[in-house]
């Protein structure tokens, strides 16, 4: 089962190499990875993508919270409301037959050309991650040249 974590630490020094160590130093995979800065320079939100049974997820939460510079972990599962985004850059292949497609799919998902040129566009899609795997496989008969993907990032909803 997949589940996404989100760890606010301290913004110091190997704090992102302590977390990733965790994770290998177990055994667990992690799926994604995103660190950024908070509003507050001082702190950063990690949000973390891994697999396991609710048991290892457990394991997962005490070993983060045991960790000095981590100051909250959430596991976005169970009764957790949240929202969840990723950013996708696609280069597709722009043969002449194949333009108006490419630019039908970017406006049925959303999505906007942030460069072209003679033989190719790149577009840029954001959404939950099934709708970013959606456009990919939409495009894919196009030709895909290349495709970046950050990752989820998550956060919890208001009640």
């Amino acid at each position: 089962m997949r589940h996404t974590i989100s760890v606010l630490v301290e913004n110091k020094f190997g704090v992102l190499a302590r977390v990733a160590g965790l994770f290998s130093g177990r055994g667990f995979n992690i799926e994604t990875l995103n660190v950024a800065p908070t509003l507050d320079p001082a702190y950063s939100q990690m949000t973390i993508v891994t697999s396991g049974d609710d048991r290892i997820l457990e394991q997962i939460s005490k070993q983060l919270n045991r960790l000095i510079n981590v100051i909250k972990v959430t596991d976005y599962a169970g009764d957790v409301t949240y929202l969840n985004r990723e950013l996708v850059l696609i280069k597709v292949t722009a043969k002449a037959e194949h333009r108006a497609e490419a630019l039908r799919i970017t406006d049925i998902f959303r999505a906007k050309v942030v460069d072209s040129g003679p033989a190719h566009y790149t577009i840029e899609v954001t959404g939950n991650p099934a709708k970013i795997s959606g456009v990919i496989e939409m495009l894919r008969p196009l030709g895909i040249k290349s495709v970046v993907r950050t990752g989820p990032v998550a956060m919890a909803r208001e009640r």
